[in-house]
């Protein structure tokens, strides 16, 4: 009978089994000396089971009853067989050694495998953690070799895109041209403006400017950041709400962190096509600030979540990828955590933790 048995069920054997073997004893006659002796040792069955399951103190318990079931057969043949009876009595120590050391042995056992249950977790919780640092490291190195590659490109890019939108538009003051001709120098002004911002992204991801840390009320910093984020909005059902508990002010780079809230409100807003909710709020939690934007859009597919923050992975038709990028970076530069999960029902809560003072020396 397993550890894992009810406690009731594994009382109820211990005491039926020595139960019945006593009856036994009451009900086979006394000329069966040898299915006496049967009987005698029965008692052991329950007694190791009462202290394996119970420890020491079920075996000694279970010796005990033992030892009371069988004492009133032992009276009655004591006149008519006493050498017989008191080998019987004789026994009674030993079911009490029996169930002492069976039990000793039993808490033992369990102490050792409660110890290496402990342990196996601890080592599986020092892997786990080991291949997360493994995995940041490995993600670091990317960014680190990535933005290189951006700053150089997007300095190489930028120029020759500056003097093709500046000959663009040397070429739109024309009133002579004509309407094709027009047409497709306002393509390439649009394609040179959509560039431009790319390659802007470039160097935000690749050389983060350093924060300039303030003192800021975030009650202040939502506002600023709802009145952009509505622009956003356009035609769409779309229904801002702001919660905010009690947080006191936070030490930031107000300018990042709008930029962070941003992105995350337009990218909530363009996951719902249908319209819903965007809810922005915040709480506290020790010292830091927990900082929520929650949509009821269509989520992010499990597999896709992990890469979510990885540079140039988007699920949009015309997301560069970098957004979510650069947020991250910003927040990590403020000391805090940015996360992302899927909601129960539908949509997506991103959550940012900030610290609500910096360590670092503030800049004038």
């Amino acid at each position: 009978m397993s550890y894992r048995t009810p406690v009731g069920l594994r009382v109820a054997a211990v005491v039926a089994g020595i139960l019945i073997t006593s009856g036994l004893h009451y009900l086979i006659p006394l000329s069966n000396l040898l299915w006496h002796n049967v009987f005698q040792n029965l008692y052991y069955f329950p007694i190791v089971l009462a202290a394996m399951s119970f420890g020491w103190r079920g075996g000694l318990a279970a010796a005990a009853l033992a030892g009371l079931t069988n004492l009133p057969f032992n009276i009655e043949i004591w006149n008519t067989l006493p050498d017989f009876a008191v080998d019987q009595v004789l026994e009674v120590p030993l079911f009490f050694a029996a169930g002492a050391f069976t039990g000793v042995l039993s808490e033992r056992e369990r102490r050792q495998r409660a110890n290496l249950e402990r342990t196996t977790r601890q080592l599986t919780d020092v892997y786990r953690e080991l291949q997360e640092n493994f995995e940041q490291m490995k993600r670091a190195e990317r960014l680190f070799a990535l933005g290189q590659l951006s700053a150089g490109m997007a300095h190489e890019v930028r120029n020759p895109l500056a003097s093709i939108a500046g000959a663009a538009g040397i070429l739109q003051r024309n009133s002579r041209l004509e309407a094709r001709d027009s047409e497709c120098l306002a393509i390439i002004v649009k394609e040179c403006t959509r560039l431009n911002r790319l390659v802007t992204h470039f160097l935000a991801f690749a050389r983060p400017r350093p924060p300039h840390y303030q003192t800021v009320e975030i009650g202040s910093l939502f506002d600023s950041v709802l009145e952009l984020a509505v622009h956003a909005i356009q035609e769409k059902p779309v229904e801002l709400r702001k919660v905010l508990e009690a947080t006191g002010p936070i030490e930031c780079d107000p300018e990042l962190i709008k930029q962070v809230l941003l992105n995350l409100l337009i990218n909530a807003i363009q996951a719902m096509p249908d319209g819903g909710e965007v809810m922005l709020s915040t709480k506290p939690l020790a010292s830091r600030v927990l900082i929520q934007v929650r949509d009821e859009g269509c989520g992010v597919a499990p597999l896709d979540r992990e890469k979510i923050f990885d540079p140039f992975f988007t699920t949009k038709e015309s997301g560069t990828g970098l957004g979510l990028s650069v947020a991250h970076k910003i927040v990590e530069q403020h000391g805090g955590i940015l996360t992302a999960e899927n909601n129960s029902r539908k949509g997506m809560t991103f959550t940012v933790q900030l610290p609500l003072h910096q360590p670092r020396q503030h800049e004038p």
